[in-house]
Order: C-alpha cells, then sequence, then structure tokens
C-alpha cells in the first residue's frame, strides 16, 4: 500500500503515519527489556497471522515471543519479519506492553505511534518531552473504551487474569512447594477450608473472590462503601461473605485469615501495621497495587488481548490507520497520552506539572 501524507497541526510538518491501500504499514513488536522483570507480551503467532492476512507488516525483534513460550520461527510461519529492535523501532506503529524508555523513543520515526499499557516511564518528564519532541502519537490500550459497550475491554482482561491468578499465587505459597505448611484452600471432608480475605473493589478483587470461592475457600470481602460490596455479592454470588470496614472486625478476620489481598478501596483506606502482627506466621498477603499476577502467565495474557487487538487493527484498517480511530472514536481518545506534539493527559501533566490541551479540542480543529 502507498503511504499517505497527513498534514498534523503544524503545516510545517508532514508524518506519515496512515495507511491507505494495503502493503506498507508496519507494526513494530519490541523485545520486554532484559533488566526488567515484565514478561508479558501482546501478540501470538496466530494473530499476527490474522493481521499480516489483512494487509499490514509486522516486524519482531528476535526472541521477542520467548516469555510466552513462542520461538522466532514461530512468528514467521505467520508472516512476521524478524529483525533488529532498531528496525523494529522504525515501525508505523509500535506495540509493547511496557512504555519505551528514553532512549528507544528517540530511535521511532517523526510522527509515529506507540501503543502500550500505562507504566511508570510514561511519568517522567524525560520521556514525555522526547514524545512531544518527535511528535509521536502515544496512547495507553488500558484507558481505552470500547466503542461497543463502553468498557474498558484490554483493562478489563488484565483485572480478571490478575484477580485470578493471585488465587493461583496464594495456592502455590500455601502448598510444601511453595515453602507453606502444605495446604489446600479447599476443605475436605472433616476439615475446614482456608478462609480468604480480600479487602477493595474493583475488577480484579472480583475475579480473585470467584476463583477463590472456586477453589472451595471461604471468602469474605471487605470495603468501606456498601453499594461496591452490593455489586460484589450480585457478582460472585451467595457464597461470598461481605463486610464493612471496621476496626474490631477486620481485626478478627485478619486473625484467622490464610490469605489476605489487598486491592484499592472505594475510599482511601491504609491498611494498619499492627494487624499485620496478629496475622498468622503461615498466612499469604499479596497487594495488588503492588503486584501483578498475571505476569506468571503471559501466554494466556498475550492469547487474551490478541483477540482483542485483532479486531483493533481491522477497525484501523477501515478507518485509515490509528489517526482515524483517534478522530472518530471516544473510546480511542480516552487513551491518548500525547498528539501531534501536544500533551493531552490531564494526570500525567498534573503529575509532572507539565501544560496539556483536552485532545477534543485538538480533533475537533482538525475537523
Amino acid at each position: 500500500m502507498d503511504a499517505k501524507e497527513i498534514n498534523v497541526l503544524d503545516p510545517e510538518l508532514k508524518v506519515i503515519t496512515e495507511i491507505e491501500g494495503n502493503g506498507g504499514f508496519t507494526i513494530g513488536l519490541p523485545s520486554n527489556y532484559a533488566d526488567d522483570e515484565e514478561t508479558r507480551f501482546l501478540l501470538t503467532p496466530e494473530a499476527c497471522g490474522m493481521i499480516t492476512s489483512s494487509g499490514l507488516r509486522i516486524k519482531m525483534e528476535a526472541d521477542a515471543g520467548i516469555d510466552i513460550s513462542f520461538s522466532d520461527e514461530s512468528y514467521a510461519e505467520y508472516g512476521v519479519e524478524i529483525t533488529g529492535r532498531d528496525d523494529v523501532l522504525k515501525s508505523d506503529l509500535v506495540l509493547t506492553f511496557t512504555p519505551l524508555k528514553i532512549e528507544d523513543v528517540k530511535k521511532m520515526n517523526p510522527g509515529a505511534t506507540l501503543l502500550c499499557m500505562m507504566g511508570n516511564d510514561l511519568f517522567k518528564a524525560e520521556t514525555i518531552k522526547a514524545l512531544l519532541e518527535r511528535r509521536i502519537n502515544c496512547a495507553v490500550l488500558d484507558n481505552m473504551f470500547s466503542s461497543y459497550n463502553d468498557e474498558p475491554v484490554f483493562a478489563n482482561i488484565l483485572n480478571e487474569i490478575d484477580g485470578r491468578a493471585a488465587i493461583l499465587y496464594a495456592q502455590e505459597h500455601l502448598s510444601y512447594l511453595g515453602g507453606g505448611k502444605g495446604v489446600l484452600l479447599a476443605g475436605v471432608a472433616g476439615i475446614n477450608p482456608c478462609e480468604v480475605l480480600l479487602i477493595g473493589e474493583g475488577m480484579d478483587i472480583c475475579y480473585a473472590a470467584k476463583a477463590a470461592i472456586a477453589a472451595g475457600a471461604t471468602v469474605t470481602l471487605v470495603n468501606n462503601d456498601v453499594s461496591a460490596l452490593n455489586a460484589a455479592r450480585q457478582f460472585c454470588g451467595d457464597k461470598l461473605t461481605t463486610l464493612s470496614i471496621h476496626p474490631r472486625v477486620l481485626y478478627n478476620k485478619c486473625k484467622t485469615a490464610d490469605v489476605l489481598i489487598l486491592g484499592q478501596t472505594t475510599r482511601p483506606f491504609t491498611f494498619p501495621n499492627k494487624l499485620h502482627r496478629v496475622m498468622k506466621d503461615t498466612a499469604y498477603m499479596l497487594n495488588l497495587q503492588e503486584s501483578h499476577p498475571s505476569s506468571a502467565v503471559p501466554r494466556t495474557v498475550a492469547m487474551a488481548m490478541s483477540n482483542v487487538l485483532v479486531n483493533f487493527f481491522d477497525e484501523m484498517i477501515i478507518k485509515n490507520g490509528f489517526e482515524g480511530m483517534v478522530m472518530s472514536s471516544e473510546g480511542v481518545q480516552c487513551g491518548v497520552i500525547t498528539y501531534h506534539g501536544t500533551l493531552v493527559d490531564k494526570l500525567i501533566a498534573s503529575y509532572l506539572a507539565m501544560p496539556s490541551v483536552d485532545i477534543k479540542m485538538l480533533v475537533t480543529a482538525k475537523n
């Protein structure tokens, strides 16, 4: 396909980022950083095959799929070009789980697009400045909403996997192989099941509760908002016990809990340090705001994300590129961080004390 030149807001600069026809637009898949513990990856070989069959090219850094147990040959069979990192970063659209570091951002073509998940590097002033200087359109998938049901589909996938995998973590810790007492979450005839205590709300906590119930544990969810507790009970069923946060209730539950999983509560709440002292020595504790259990099942993440990304890129082709998706979809606009040399994310702008512009104003101006 022939690339199409798009005039950006600055008429003096033209960048090549859009699709017209087929065959020339490239998607780059760099590997995870070697000095990072990140294992998650966004596309499986089969998904790449579906995307390349639509006319897009995919370039992948050698060994990028190793964290999800796929070889370069597996990707090459589906039309993926295996190449070096620098070549991958020159793609029209770079797709990666964690945001690129500043040295890689500087290797991208001016006007290109970076799609990733939200990460700490996007809260660094030098990274944002590099994105702005190269007029790179950066968007995070977990802030995007589906145009069909207004659901944050990418975030929901990760939250579900994080929640379910948290219970896998807990069971492994309680087992003999994991250094625990060698017990099951579930009870058997004559033996009580383990007690799982969850504090918080959200999809990750709810799916952790469902997974724990399915494993046979006794599950209690505590939060400081009754309406959120009611919603969780409807989601998980009557086997879930829900309690409002109260000092005495929380104290008693922490004393008997075998597993404690912390999430984000409706209203700010800090787990009291003194409660650590009353917990069992063998209890397992996990904070979902600090840990991502989905990193232990990166292949599942890749398969789940691929299902959505295939449709995402199909829509991108129909709308003649990522630019067309931004122009026509408010759900995609919600994920945009930088757009044609302008910072448009209010949260990052506030954190870095940098000016920002509402993306709707920029889109309106272009229309």
